[in-house]
């Protein structure tokens, strides 16, 4: 039995910006989304609801940004809210994700990609998100590969 979710959209919340990337239909593999530039909170609800319909999206994954010592500071507590009327406005289920170090790692792997500084916020945004999922998957795999 497949216990995976349909597709999953993946957010990378920020205060300017949301990172987003988007799983393959079988659930195996993450690709990065334009990243969404914030305008209020009734825009960005809609602009993500559209992506949910359009993209059939069956699970919404978002990175919640915990401090290094694993405590929730007030980022973490803005991802949770933020998380909860996303999912009454998409009628979609929300997971939140321990995103500490996708950033970093997103920045060390742009490092001497030859992306523009002035698209490099945008793309950290993005690869970000698609780290955020792409672990999540892997996750999803390895507990599927020990039932």
């Amino acid at each position: 039995m497949n216990s995976r979710p349909g597709r999953i959209l993946a957010l990378d919340l920020g205060t300017r910006r949301i990172g987003l990337a988007l799983s393959d239909g079988l659930g195996i593999t993450a690709q990065g989304l334009e990243t969404l530039l914030r305008r209020n909170k009734r825009a960005d609800l809609a602009a993500i609801a559209n992506i949910v319909r359009e993209r059939q999206v069956e699970l919404i994954l978002v990175g919640l940004p915990l401090r290094m010592s694993g405590e929730a500071g007030t980022q973490a507590e803005w991802a949770r809210e933020f998380a909860a009327v996303l999912e009454q406005y998409c009628g979609v289920p929300v997971t939140l994700r321990d995103e500490r170090l996708t950033s970093v790692e997103a920045e060390r792997a742009l490092r001497g990609s030859g992306v523009p500084q002035d698209q490099r916020k945008a793309a950290i945004d993005r690869l970000s998100a698609t780290i955020l999922l792409q672990s999540y998957l892997d996750s999803l795999a390895a507990a599927g590969a020990q039932s």
